[in-house]
């Protein structure tokens, strides 16, 4: 989170991302809108490096991306709207504990056949590793 978007908190995002995956899983895809910092040359770049896969959205069509959607809604509904952060330091870290703790470990989720999302890439990481160890 920051006052504005710019490539250096895409960076950022992308390397707290991987820092919570399984270092042997391929074929991620990085899904976004077409803003500027997404499309430029050194993000796409960045998403190479390791081997990703980039997806953006069509011009003006917000359904491409609808689990984003979703998941923002989601945020703002939950802590967001109903908490009043005296500090933007407060307000990164109630969201950043909301979205490792809550979010992805615990709350279910009806497009992963009501699993968390950890709880849903689990088998796929060991599936994964397996394949590859073998």
């Amino acid at each position: 989170m920051d006052k504005t978007m710019t490539e250096d908190l895409v960076y950022d995002a992308l390397r707290m991302a991987l820092g919570h995956r399984v270092p042997c899983v391929d074929d991620l895809i990085f899904h976004s809108d077409r803003g500027s910092p997404y499309a430029a040359i050194e993000t796409r770049k960045a998403l190479r490096k390791p081997g990703i896969s980039c997806s953006m959205s069509r011009r003006g069509d917000c359904w491409d991306h609808a689990v984003a959607e979703s998941f923002f809604a989601t945020l703002k509904k939950e802590p967001v709207y109903r908490t009043i952060f005296t500090t933007r330091a407060e307000a990164k870290t109630r969201i950043a504990e909301t979205i490792e703790v809550f979010y992805n470990r615990q709350r279910s989720h009806s497009n992963s056949g009501y699993l968390s999302p950890l709880d849903f890439e689990n088998p796929f990481h060991h599936e994964k590793t397996n394949h590859l160890a073998a």
